[in-house]
């Protein structure tokens, strides 16, 4: 039977989250990362009473301003376009706004409100001086050429210019905008600005841009995995590992997962996913990179050139039987039906490569079945801290090496295991919610910070 407290904390959830839907309707997206870190924080702001009284987790949930403009281009054949892009300033208590931009058609203020609101906690727990934003556009780079992304590009930066900065704001690159992109994004900032400043990160390693930055994210996945496991004496060595996607994140994850002796059993696209038995060596890691970063092709055609594996169309790889998950896709791509079948089928470790890959009900069971689960605030926050190691080499006019970036994040991604060790582990047993540690660890900084300020 519940206690009257708890009664009391589970209201407070539900009154705060009532608010947080009138005032942000029809954002399906924002409600879900705000309930996320509510269930987690609330309770603990029950403890420390100041938080409660300054209205810090309201103040969190409102952006400090959003920035919505058209961008009109023309295309090859001399039409003019009219898109739309933003950039959300979500909270810079403790640096300038850090936040990558997002060209995909599915891109709306509900889903950069997420991805903001989510990245104010992952650049905290980084430790880094990162504020949290994102931004992007509902523009297709695929199937544009080379002079059509230019042009949008170079419109989009026209107004984008008036809202960046490297003490204000800092762009970064994601779903959509890779180095191509980030080039011509600079270029027009450089020439508006007559300045060369640090003012993107992900850029080419000729005007400024860091090693190991492609890798970062998928990289920093895994060695949180392996902290999860070395905590319970076990290793990714020997694992059969099951991930999802096949861009950058999940390429350089599986690539991880190799470097420590785990075997790599699927990847997917939006049109399913392959499954390969025999695991997807190095070998064929190289060839699906030459397929989807040079060829652009459909994974499908691995399950052609290797006669072993096996193509399942339209369906995510959640049933294949493994001891550790990598959700690296998109968000909301694995829910609670495909949870419990992982835990099922003997998963003990998911960590999360993507931003919000996981429903809420599938959080849930993987909490209750007590599943080393690590959310992507705290799993996928690498691909951030080596952006912020890029702003600290730009900002000092310095660049370090690769086996240096390394070792920074691993650091990097070992002390956030460790906070959220400290602030998830429970008293009797010494379990640790990797949830509960990642939202509180990543909330106290920025709300300190708040209360420091004051009401701003």
């Amino acid at each position: 039977m519940s206690s009257p407290a708890n009664n009391e904390i589970r209201q407070e959830i539900e009154r705060f989250m009532a608010k947080v839907i009138k005032r942000n309707p029809g954002e399906s997206e924002f409600h879900q990362a705000v309930r996320e870190v509510a269930h987690s924080v609330i309770p603990y702001t029950f403890e420390y009473p100041d938080y409660r009284k300054e209205k810090i987790l309201e103040r969190l949930t409102e952006p400090d301003r959003i920035i919505i403009f058209r961008v009109s281009w023309e295309d090859d054949e001399g039409n003019v376009r009219a898109d739309r892009a933003w950039r959300v300033q979500f909270n810079n208590s403790i640096g300038p706004y850090k936040g990558g931009l997002r060209f995909h058609p599915t891109v709306n203020q509900s889903i950069l409100k997420f991805l903001g609101f989510e990245q104010v906690f992952k650049n905290s727990l980084t430790t880094l001086p990162m504020g949290g934003g994102k931004g992007g556009a509902n523009f297709d780079p695929k199937g544009k050429s080379d002079r059509e992304v230019m042009r949008f590009c170079q419109s989009m930066m026209t107004e984008l210019y008036r809202h960046i900065g490297a003490r204000t704001d800092v762009p970064a690159g994601d779903i959509g905008v890779g180095a191509r992109e980030i080039g011509y994004l600079f270029g027009q900032y450089k020439r508006l600005r007559n300045e060369f400043d640090g003012i993107l990160t992900g850029k080419g390693l000729a005007f400024g841009g860091s090693l190991i930055r492609t890798e970062a994210t998928g990289y920093g996945t895994v060695y949180f995995l392996q902290d999860m496991l070395a905590r319970v004496d076990e290793s990714v060595e020997g694992k059969d590992v099951v991930v999802s996607g096949s861009g950058n994140v999940a390429t350089h994850a599986a690539e991880k997962v190799l470097h420590l002796g785990g075997r790599v059993l699927t990847l997917s696209d939006s049109g399913g996913f392959v499954h390969d038995p025999d695991g997807i060596d190095a070998e064929k890691l190289a060839w699906m990179k030459e397929l989807k970063e040079v060829r652009r092709g459909r994974i499908s055609e691995y399950a052609d050139r290797f006669p072993a594996a096996t193509f399942h169309e339209g369906r995510r790889p959640w049933a294949v039987p493994c001891d550790a998950a990598l959700p690296c896709a998109t968000q909301n791509e694995l829910d609670g039906d495909d949870a419990r079948r992982l835990v099922a089928n003997g998963c003990r470790a998911v960590a999360e490569g993507a931003n919000m890959p996981t429903e809420l009900d599938g959080v849930h069971v993987f909490r209750e079945a007590r599943t080393l689960f690590a959310p992507g605030k705290a799993a996928n926050a690498g691909g951030v801290a080596v952006s912020g190691l890029e702003m600290s080499q730009n900002s000092t006019r310095v660049s370090w090496d690769a086996d240096e970036l390394q070792q920074h994040l691993a650091d990097i991604m070992g002390g956030i295991h460790d906070r959220c060790v400290e602030y998830g582990r429970t008293e009797s047993d010494g379990h640790v919610d990797y949830v509960r540690g990642a939202n509180i660890a990543g909330f106290v900084k920025v709300a300190d910070a708040m209360l420091a300020f004051g009401v701003v």
